[in-house]
This record gives C-alpha cells, sequence and structure tokens, in this order.
C-alpha cells in the first residue's frame, strides 16, 4: 500500500514539474514582458534596468532554475506590474470565481442529471429525443457564442439583465447560465447512457417480475447504481469549471481567476 502511494505521489509530482515547466517555457517564448509592461516607447535605458530589476536579461536556463527553486520554497512571485505577491493577487479573485462556478455547478445538476433519468426513463420516446437533441446543441456551442446570445437576447434586446460586471446578483445570472448549460448537456447524456445501462441488468428484470412497483424498481435499484458513474463524472466538470471560468468571466467583465489569467497573459504579466 505504502509503495503504491508513493508511486501515485511520484507521478502526480512530475505531472505538476511538467506543467509548471511547459508553462515557464511557452510564457517566455511568447513575448517580451519588458516591452509590453514599459511599452517600446520606452527608453532603451529604462527597458534594461525592467530587465534587470526582474531578471529577464539571465540566461532562461537560469530564470528556470531561479523560478523552480522559489516554486520549492513557496515563493510565487510578485506581479510586474504592481509589485504585489502573485498568490495575493490570485486569492483575492477566488471568491469571485466560485461565485460563478458553485451555482453553475448546481444548475448542471439540477438540469443534467433529471433531464438524463427522464430520457432514459422514456426512451425512444418525444421526450427522449427533445432531451437529446436540445443537449447535443447545448455541448456543441462554445461558451463564448452562448455567452454573447445570451446577452444579445436578454441584456440588448430586452434589457431585463446586465452585461456585465459584478455590482449585484443580476450580473451573476447570464454568467452562471453560460457556464451551467453546456455542462448540464453532457451531465443529461451521461445520465441516460448510464440509467439506460442500469435499466437493463438482470436484476431490474427480476424485480420488475417479482411485482415490485416499477417507482420503487427505478428508486430503489436503478438510481443508487447509475449514481456511481454520474458521481465521477461529475468530479471531471469541477475542473471543466474552472477552465470555463476563463472565457466567460472574459464575455462577462467578471473579476475572477479566469479573467486574472488573461490579462497576466496579454500583459506577460509572468507571476
Amino acid at each position: 500500500m505504502l509503495r503504491f502511494v508513493l508511486i501515485r505521489f511520484g507521478r502526480a509530482a512530475l505531472t505538476v514539474a511538467l506543467v509548471v515547466t511547459f508553462a515557464f517555457i511557452v510564457l517566455r517564448m511568447s513575448g517580451d514582458p519588458a516591452l509590453i509592461i514599459m511599452s517600446v516607447d520606452a527608453p532603451p535605458e529604462a527597458i534594461a534596468a525592467f530587465r534587470k530589476a526582474w531578471g529577464l536579461d539571465d540566461p532562461i536556463w537560469l530564470q528556470y532554475l531561479r523560478y523552480f527553486s522559489a516554486i520549492g520554497q513557496g515563493e510565487l512571485g510578485q506581479s510586474m506590474r504592481d509589485g504585489r505577491p502573485a498568490l495575493q493577487l490570485v486569492l483575492e479573485r477566488i471568491p469571485a470565481t466560485l461565485a460563478l462556478t458553485l451555482p453553475a455547478l448546481a444548475l448542471k445538476l439540477c438540469i443534467g442529471i433529471p433531464a438524463g433519468i427522464q430520457a432514459a426513463l422514456h426512451r425512444d420516446s418525444l421526450i427522449d429525443r427533445i432531451v437529446m437533441v436540445t443537449a447535443v446543441a447545448g455541448f456543441t456551442v462554445p461558451s463564448f457564442v452562448l455567452g454573447l446570445v445570451l446577452v444579445l437576447v436578454f441584456s440588448v434586446q430586452l434589457g431585463w439583465l446586465p452585461s456585465g460586471g459584478q455590482e449585484s446578483w443580476r450580473h451573476a445570472i447570464l454568467p452562471v447560465l453560460t457556464l451551467g448549460i453546456g455542462g448540464a448537456a453532457v451531465l443529461a447524456r451521461f445520465t441516460r447512457s448510464a440509467m439506460l445501462e442500469v435499466l437493463g441488468q438482470s436484476y431490474i428484470r427480476t424485480a420488475s417480475a417479482k411485482g415490485v412497483p416499477w417507482a420503487a424498481v427505478v428508486r430503489g435499484h436503478a438510481l443508487p447504481n447509475a449514481a456511481v458513474p454520474t458521481v465521477t463524472i461529475v468530479g471531471f466538470m469541477v475542473g471543466s469549471l474552472i477552465a470555463g471560468a476563463v472565457v466567460v468571466e472574459s464575455v462577462f467583465s467578471w473579476p475572477g481567476v479566469g479573467r486574472l489569467l488573461v490579462v497576466a497573459v496579454s500583459n506577460r504579466d509572468l507571476a
């Protein structure tokens, strides 16, 4: 057991090291932070001083060793734009991101699971076809396109909801819908497949043959067994919510971690 745990931790550490290395190389190949933060019109002496102050004039292998050593000591660097600790900037934005992702996750569960169950219980019926067509449409439409459509309809045309910002709870409705609809579609398809697989098992037929009411068979046998793979896919969706927040927060100007990431990349604020 100890050997298994050590192997898992070793693989996790190797994965983190590779991701950090990849991010380090890609960000430094994407542009010179001095030219973007200081602007190309800044005096050459100021640009040179900026590079020296942040160690950007050192060889990239030396920058990498210094960066990796600092991470090992828990030092994640400072923002090149305002000098504040990078970790502090990220932690300040987490509540705003959670204000979107947690309701979006709840929306996925409340829509996707019941829709998938109903589609499985009414297989090949009109309900099943409607759910699956809607699920495919929700899954295939990119989140940024869905967000712009929602803004066009509910903000521009109808004027019911604000198109961006974080002033009140009404500003969160459209971003939450954008994050939740696509995930609900995926969850509905997955729940339907899991339910159909369970409903085809012999113990379901046996329970029905014994005269157990169909509703009791679904509640007592089908749903608990179909929940196991469904819970697994919900765990993966948590990661997709964070990735989706990058796009959605940019579309709706929501001041969360995702928007911070986009701004930092565009400004080459490496830390």
